[in-house]
């Protein structure tokens, strides 16, 4: 009797192969999917303490993810890197700044802080 499933070392070793391979396939575009699925992300650099009584502060982060960043709804820009440093100018009193980043998807996250400025006084 002739066996129909007969397994030389040329079959196993094709069989492994071809499932080696879609398995890599398969993850590598899960390891590239993550940057689809985390969506546009902002990581301020530092700080600016939230009473300030210097009217200028420099926001400084780095923003992943992104194909459009804006403070206070205008539109500032990235290195290659995705580096940003921006000038803000506080109004007396209190000021809300947001930080928004919008992916190609259209997913956007923001990132708000508040100022309180106090101009020091003359002597």
């Amino acid at each position: 009797m002739i066996n129909p499933f007969r397994l030389t070392f040329r079959t196993i070793l094709i069989w492994f192969s071809s499932l080696t391979l879609i398995a890599l396939i398969v993850g590598y575009i899960i390891f590239q999917g993550r940057f689809l699925i985390a969506g546009p992300q902002i990581v301020l650099a530092e700080e600016p303490p939230s009473h300030n009584n210097v009217r200028m502060l420099t926001l400084s982060g780095q923003a992943f993810n992104i194909t459009h960043l804006y403070l206070n709804g205008r539109q500032i820009f990235t290195d290659e890197a995705g580096h940003f440093r921006e000038a803000l100018v506080l109004e007396n009193g209190y000021t809300i700044t947001t930080l928004k980043a919008r992916d190609r998807f259209g997913r956007e996250t923001r990132v708000e802080r508040s100022f309180v400025f106090t101009p020091a006084a003359l002597i």
